[in-house]
């Protein structure tokens, strides 16, 4: 893999199991990854933290701070500029999708349906289409 296919995720995602797996298995697929519990922690990150990824990949189920309310202020404040924001969510239904979508996302996992790697294979294939 050369440094150009190496992708910059913020992973986001408040179960803890989770979160572990999806990072293991874009980092030992050369990936850089930072994962964060919550919503809070992802703003804090792209603002603060001033990181700039490829992709922000998160969910929508999250407690205080949900997912939508995240691409909410990800548009609003400008933040990630450029990155694909892709869903990670069980929540798959039709609604839930559109909203995502009004909101900036550009993709949608649906966790249940997807094993780890076919997880790594959609969100590189989104990125590299970006």
């Amino acid at each position: 893999m050369t440094e150009s296919e190496k992708y910059h995720i913020l992973l986001v995602d408040d179960d803890d199991f989770l979160v572990d797996m999806y990072s293991l298995k874009f980092s030992q697929a050369g990936h850089e990854v930072r994962a964060v519990k919550s919503a809070e922690e992802a703003i804090d990150t792209l603002e603060e933290g001033g990181y700039s990824p490829d992709a922000v990949v998160l969910d929508l189920v999250m407690p205080k701070m949900d997912g939508f309310e995240l691409l909410r202020h990800i548009q609003e404040r400008e933040l990630a500029k450029g990155a694909a924001l892709i869903v990670l969510s069980n929540q798959g239904e039709k609604e839930d999708l559109e909203k995502a979508k009004e909101l900036g996302a550009v993709g949608h996992i649906v966790k249940a349906n997807a094993i780890p790697s076919e997880v790594l294979t959609i969100v590189e294939g989104i990125i590299a289409r970006q």
